[in-house]
């Protein structure tokens, strides 16, 4: 069976107010895959959903074609949330071993350390004693303990300096090369860019966007050709209709427009010289914001 995640025309209200709303998409093994939005969009109420922390007000959400509650399919899963919470006067060991035992397959104590940069005098602290990066390891950690197939992480890198949120990212890397499916939100938009390979994108609990994030920035109304040139002939741009902006980077130039082709065909017939040119698709961040702004359907 390919696909692990079934959401099927989900709606969940709170009082009068629809957290989400008929939300519908699916998740095959092996996709890495960010679901992003702004604060109140419905991220987090879609993960619990999928974890069965919440039920739908309607609509269907199954894992592995069964319902998330059931025994099996928690055997499966492994979670991050963004609330960390220990069980106190227990060590970091004590508490891993603890958990593993819960699973028909656990990883080792030595690969979960592989994994995740847990060093030994985190294992001899007592989780009351933990600082917030330790708590974050040591709950990556209990979310790869059971070795599962679907790992889903909530704001999993908040709180991390830039070197544990790198570290952290190689080692989803690792596990995605294991053929894991893994699903995450975060509120880092390059770390969406560089990691996922499909975003979908949720505004006031609706679905308005779901594809790669190249696909999702070549929905940018404007985007950039760049490319290097004599400064002086430069000039010969300025007045055309398909051009909205010129400005110079890094010894490149940028040129502004919601025709790429167009912009193209002028630099060969206006011949200034132009070399090296890239068509940009723009930040991940521009396209979240344009999106999210429009409040309507793209998908």
């Amino acid at each position: 069976m390919n696909e692990v995640v079934s959401v099927r025309n989900v709606t969940k209200s709170f009082h009068d107010k629809h957290a989400v709303k008929d939300a519908s998409f699916s998740i095959n093994k092996g996709e890495v895959v960010a679901i992003l939005g702004p604060n109140g969009a419905g991220k987090t109420t879609t993960i619990s959903m999928i974890l069965g922390l919440l039920h739908p007000s309607s609509g269907e959400v199954k894992l592995f074609n069964q319902q998330p509650s059931d025994k099996k399919v928690r055997e499966k899963i492994g979670t991050m949330l963004q609330e960390v919470s220990v069980m106190h006067g227990l060590k970091v060991r004590e508490i891993l071993d603890l958990v593993r035992q819960y699973y028909p397959n656990p990883l080792s104590l030595e690969e979960l350390i592989a994994f995740t940069g847990l060093t030994e005098s985190d294992l001899k602290t007592r989780a009351e004693k933990l600082s917030g990066g330790q708590k974050r390891r040591l709950s990556f950690a209990l979310s790869l303990s059971g070795n599962p197939e679907l790992i889903i992480l909530d704001e999993p890198t908040v709180g991390m300096d830039i070197t544990s949120r790198n570290r952290f990212w190689k080692t989803i890397q690792k596990l995605a090369d294991k053929g894991k499916t893994i699903i995450f939100t975060t509120h880092y938009l390059q770390e969406a860019d560089d990691v996922a390979k499909r975003i979908i994108l949720f505004n006031k609990g609706s679905i308005i966007a779901d594809g790669t994030p190249s696909e999702i920035k070549a929905r940018l109304s404007n985007q950039y050709v760049s490319f290097n040139s004599n400064s002086e002939a430069i000039n010969k741009l300025y007045g055309h209709s398909v051009i909205s902006h010129i400005f110079e980077k890094n010894d490149r130039f940028f040129v502004q427009t919601d025709n790429t082709d167009a912009v193209l065909a002028l630099l060969f017939k206006e011949n200034i010289g132009a070399y090296n040119i890239q068509i940009e698709q723009g930040k991940l961040e521009e396209a979240f914001e344009q999106l999210t702004a429009e409040h309507k359907e793209v998908i």
